[in-house]
């Protein structure tokens, strides 16, 4: 796990990889339990009978958005970012679904630091992420998170 301290700490990073988290599977349990707190029920989440046999996938999948839902957990695995006032989610730039997730897979993210700004006093990071599936080529999920990092003075 990479610790930061500072604007500056962070910007030593710039171009390099930051690190990379463990794996998480993402269950049919908790497949179901995203369904539930979304509303979204379509069959080719929820219906392990009917994806078997209609499904091209021949299995369930996680929603794309509960792929992306993981990306603040496994963040957090791979950085402790120290003397923050807050941290604040500014956006997500050149997000790509990559491949599906089927139930029971395991992701884990690979992140870079894409580029730094020190905006007045906030420290705007973006990083190049990636969700990688356990034994697969294809990626998850791609993209750039865009974080406000307010450090204390």
């Amino acid at each position: 796990m990479v610790i930061i301290n500072s604007y500056d700490e962070f910007a030593q990073l710039l171009g390099k990889q930051i690190g990379v988290s463990d794996y998480v599977e993402l269950s049919q349990e908790r497949i179901n339990l995203f369904a539930d707190a979304t509303l979204d029920h379509q069959w080719i989440h929820v219906d392990t009978q009917k994806a078997q046999t209609e499904s091209p996938f021949k299995s369930t999948i996680a929603h794309g958005y509960l792929t992306l839902s993981m990306l603040p957990y496994l963040w957090n695995q791979i950085i402790k970012v120290n003397n923050l006032k807050m941290m604040i989610n500014y956006g997500i730039d050149k997000m790509k679904f990559g491949q599906a997730v089927l139930s029971g897979q395991k992701i884990r993210l690979v992140a870079d630091l894409h580029n730094i700004q020190n905006l007045r006093g906030v420290c705007k990071a973006e990083i190049k992420f990636a969700l990688e599936i356990e034994g697969e080529r294809k990626n998850a999920l791609e993209g750039i998170a865009v974080f406000l990092y307010y450090f204390e003075n």
